[in-house]
């Protein structure tokens, strides 16, 4: 087998891919793992078009057996994609100035029943109920552009409850059990921080199109953790301050309170998207302090539930085109916040680039392992692509290479 590592010349002054694949996949114990890893990443940086992995060993390799061995190495490999983040978040925050984490979400649709976690569900962009992949990601947003750090798939109970599909599949017994999107959301966000030593920040997140936005608000800060979340316009929330406590607590529709509170503040960009609404238009927010009523069965009257600020940007003839979110950042300012959300319309923006230039969606395995390989090595190509300029500079400055992390 014969690997070529010169299928396109980089350009003078980036990293070289060698040292990168080498810091974050350097802990693999076998030398044709490690050629494979970095074989995988330089195809999905050269190869236009559909990432299949005939396309992407044709790309790198003159082997008439390098896609099968390719193949195995990303499906059937039993490597574990832990360290290889942990490394690529430490790569990453070097070269970063961090502003949040951020979190995507990914729908892949697929034609068969076999992939892992492949379940039928409404994909809100395109309106319709697809046969398909769920996944959610975990980025570290800067000033310029999101990088992917961690995923998670999606398993409904069709997968996790039926052992032979489970083994088939190679799903871990770790991830089985009630792992609804909102747990996984919680679990990136724990695991990126034991991950990084870096300084917390605001976690951003749209679920606006999910049910389960209180149960993460609520996980949220539980945990501790500043947030910043786009929620149903119906979300069911109680009127904030102290609860009268005569039961008399009625709740509405979370955009109902929005609407009918104050301005907060002059916005000096449209919420979530610079430049898209009209000139002229009002540039201001609507907020509320609101209230997320207790759960059923919840012990009540102990402590008072924490009341956060629900806002939205008010323009006239499209209050039903704009998104409510909650925040526990009650003292923070409008340009504050809404400099928060504009982190989400970044990643939304990076989510599709990893589509359509990176192969996020063109994996074609059908293992549990093999789906984190491919999201693994992905991120690894989108943050080499996007930060190689600042790794040469900061080698540049260095004495000698970080040592090769080592541990999940």
């Amino acid at each position: 087998m014969a690997v070529h590592h010169s299928t396109r010349p980089f350009t003078p002054g980036t990293a070289s891919l060698v040292s990168f694949a080498e810091e974050v996949f350097g802990y693999l114990p076998r030398a044709d793992q490690r050629r494979w890893a970095h074989a995988y990443l330089e195809g999905l940086l050269t190869t236009p078009g559909k990432k299949t992995v005939r396309r992407l060993a044709a790309a790198v390799s003159a082997s008439p057996t390098a896609s099968q061995s390719l193949h195995q190495f990303v499906n059937a490999s039993p490597w574990d994609w832990g360290p290889a983040l942990r490394s690529l978040a430490h790569w990453t925050l070097r070269r970063t100035v961090p502003r949040a984490w951020t979190i995507g979400t990914v729908v892949v649709p697929k034609r068969g029943e076999s992939s892992v976690g492949v379940h039928r569900r409404f994909d809100p962009a395109s309106g319709r109920t697809v046969n398909c992949q769920f996944g959610v990601g975990i980025f570290l947003s800067t000033d310029t552009e999101p990088v992917p750090l961690g995923w998670r798939i999606l398993l409904p109970s069709r997968w996790t409850d039926d052992d032979t599909l489970r083994e088939r599949a190679r799903i871990p017994e770790s991830s089985v059990g009630d792992r609804p999107a909102s747990a996984q959301v919680l679990d990136l966000v724990h695991t990126l921080h034991s991950r990084t030593a870096a300084t917390p920040l605001p976690v951003v997140a749209d679920m606006s199109s999910c049910t389960e936005a209180a149960s993460l608000i609520r996980g949220l800060d539980r945990a501790g953790c500043d947030f910043v979340v786009a929620v149903p316009p119906a979300l069911a929330v109680l009127p904030g301050g102290r609860p009268r406590g005569d039961g008399q607590d009625a709740p509405v529709p979370v955009r109902r309170l929005v609407y009918q509170g104050d301005g907060f503040g002059e916005v000096p960009a449209p919420l979530g998207a610079p430049g898209a609404a009209p000139a002229g238009q009002p540039r201001r927010l609507l907020n509320a302090l609101v209230r997320l009523p207790e759960r059923p069965g919840a012990r009540t009257g102990t402590t008072t539930p924490p009341a956060y600020r629900a806002f939205a940007r008010r323009v006239p003839g499209r209050q039903a085109d704009e998104p409510v979110w909650v925040t526990n950042l009650t003292r923070h300012s409008a340009e504050e916040l809404v400099a928060l959300t504009g982190h989400h319309a970044r990643t939304t923006g990076a989510l599709r680039t990893l589509e359509d230039d990176f192969g996020l969606r063109d994996f074609e395995g059908r293992s549990f392992p093999g789906w984190h390989h491919h999201m693994t090595l992905v991120s690894a190509a989108f943050a080499y692509s996007r930060l190689a300029d600042a790794a040469a500079a900061a080698a540049a400055r260095v004495d000698r290479p970080l040592a090769v992390v080592r541990s999940a």
